[in-house]
């Protein structure tokens, strides 16, 4: 602690009294909010939803979400920012919708280049998500860039348009986009329900420009109709391989229909479509369920640590053997969520888990997040 200094001049005295230092955000901490939306009925229900973030170059996070504001004006994918690892967020920007005059509506995703691209710098901010009007008649996948981290976006390239925004076999519409930049390519996977052989697949599309996309390749389908798989999430491990984690919507041989998570790893993040898919089952027979997460840390074996989630479970599952082998259920203090996000900040120590609230009805979703040491999973 300083000392007082006293000062006189022309009689006169003043005390310059030292400041406290301001107080450090915890590395580790559970269930911060980043956003509450207002609890009146001019918010549509459910409020917030789908929550996911990005961190830039110098460590601070960008986060994004469904945001289910009054319209007029048209809703728009919010950008918040914590510049403590987390722990306190503000307002940034918004992604508004400069094309179709409908609104960003569904599904944000938010990603940072890890190396320049077609003349956007390393660091450039994207954000993919669906344009779709009030009625939800359409659906429309599109791709925003910021050059200045975050604080003013412009129109990149439509990826792909489809029909009424509702998971109902018959309908066309696109949605979940994910974004992944591997080598001198983007590629942006997805959901299809275009195809009239399945009730839905996934599928991605590819560019080297940012603008102009190539075609629509099969990534994960099932023969049955009625299946449907969905909410594509990649990472890449150590030994060059990728894991594609995704929802399988069907009647697994039972009568009821229910999405357990499945995986794919294949060498080649372009050629998931030939490879097969794996339920994730943990030692202890849980099967995790719905909207599924996967990333991979460098820290907890020799192989780092594969580390997904699931709409069923607070708990994350863990895989130190590449894939294979098993698979340990591990406690958080996080909540559930539809579709709950995970990220391994550049301290690879540190998880972040960010969450947007359940599906509606839920008048109570708000988006927070915990931070945990893997190291102490």
């Amino acid at each position: 602690m300083k000392l007082t200094s006293i000062f006189s001049v022309l009689g006169l005295a003043s005390v310059a009294v030292a400041k406290p230092l301001a107080s450090k955000a915890p590395s580790t901490f559970s269930r911060r909010v980043v956003f509450e939306p207002p609890r009146d009925a001019n918010w549509t229900n459910p409020g917030v939803l789908y929550a996911r973030s990005a961190q830039l170059p110098n460590g601070d996070l960008l986060a994004t979400w469904e945001n289910y504001s009054p319209e007029p004006p048209k809703v728009y994918f919010p950008i918040y920012k914590s510049t403590d690892q987390g722990y306190t967020w503000k307002e940034l920007s918004r992604v508004q919708d400069t094309q179709n005059g409908w609104g960003l509506r569904y599904q944000p995703f938010i990603y940072v280049l890890p190396e320049a691209l077609a003349g956007f710098p390393a660091g450039t901010v994207l954000v993919s998500g669906s344009s779709i009007p009030t009625d939800l008649s359409k659906t429309q996948i599109e791709l925003y860039a910021s050059r200045d981290s975050g604080k003013t976006w412009k129109f990149v390239s439509h990826i792909a348009a489809g029909g009424v925004a509702l998971p109902n076999n018959g309908e066309t519409p696109v949605w979940e986009p994910f974004l992944y930049k591997h080598k001198n390519t983007l590629i942006c996977y997805y959901s299809d329900q275009r195809d009239p052989k399945y009730g839905q697949k996934m599928v991605h599309q590819t560019t080297k420009d940012l603008k102009k996309w190539g075609p629509v390749i099969d990534d994960v389908t099932y023969p049955t109709y009625t299946d449907r798989p969905g909410m594509p999430t990649v990472a890449k491990l150590p030994n060059g391989q990728f894991i594609m984690t995704y929802e399988y919507g069907g009647f697994h041989g039972t009568t009821s229909y229910s999405f357990p998570v499945h995986y794919k790893i294949v060498s080649d993040p372009e050629k998931f479509g030939a490879a097969t898919g794996v339920q994730l089952k943990a030692t202890d027979g849980t099967v995790p369920v719905g909207s599924p997460y996967v990333v991979w840390s460098s820290v907890g074996a020799a192989n780092g640590t594969i580390i997904a989630s699931g709409h069923s479970n607070s708990e994350v599952f863990l895989n130190t053997q590449l894939g294979q082998g098993p698979w340990e259920k591990v406690a958080t203090p996080e909540a559930t969520s539809y579709t709950r996000h995970l990220r391994v900040l550049k301290d690879q120590t540190k998880l972040l888990i960010l969450g947007g609230g359940q599906l509606p009805p839920s008048t109570t979703n708000k988006v927070q997040l915990s931070v945990v040491d893997i190291r102490k999973l």
